[in-house]
């Protein structure tokens, strides 16, 4: 990186928003070029370049720069894990029938795109059952951070207003959507 942006990690980390577009434009390239040598069944070109991005996420909350590395290439080893990453997930054979399966014809299109009443009463169950599972299963850290990223606050933002480390309020929110989705909380 040139003398100039030696301050961009830094400043990413601390959740400025420019800085951190200024790191995705820089990697751009990098990630672009990995997603091309990523794409595989189940994994296309686009998946693969938002892989590389999150890879890129990881790199800046991660980054140290006492550990003797340069960031461009500690976020080119994360962009780069995090695309094999996903290639081997997509990969794997239980993903096979969807990965070469042929889609079905698509049915006539029906001008009205409104929900029926069927599917407002699934809808309905559906926001009960994720408000109740918000009030059961997560803890009051994670509903404040989960609320706080429905209603448009970045974890830094929210780490702001609670006086938490953005460490924490990052892995509350992953807990948080991981409960949610069904998935184990190891």
């Amino acid at each position: 990186m040139p003398l100039l942006d030696q301050d961009l990690p830094a400043r990413a980390q601390q959740g400025d928003e420019n800085a951190l577009a200024a790191l995705i434009a820089r990697m751009m390239p990098a990630i672009r070029k990995g997603a091309a040598e990523c794409t595989a069944p189940g994994l296309d070109f686009d998946d693969a370049v938002q892989e590389g991005v999150i890879g890129l996420f990881h790199a800046v909350r991660g980054f140290d720069p006492a550990a003797g590395q340069t960031f461009t290439a500690y976020a080119a080893a994360c962009i780069r894990h995090a695309q094999q990453d996903a290639r081997r997930a997509a990969l794997r054979k239980k993903h096979a029938p969807l990965n070469y399966s042929v889609p079905l014809p698509a049915a006539e299109e029906s001008t009205d795109t409104r929900p029926g009443p069927e599917e407002l009463a699934i809808f309905g169950e559906q926001y009960a059952d994720t408000l109740r599972r918000m009030q059961t299963e997560l803890s009051a850290l994670e509903r404040t951070v989960l609320m706080a990223g429905l209603e448009g606050r970045t974890p830094a933002q929210t780490a702001r207003e609670l006086g938490l480390p953005a460490k924490n309020v990052a892995n509350a929110l992953a807990r948080a959507r991981r409960k949610l989705r069904g998935a184990p909380t190891t």
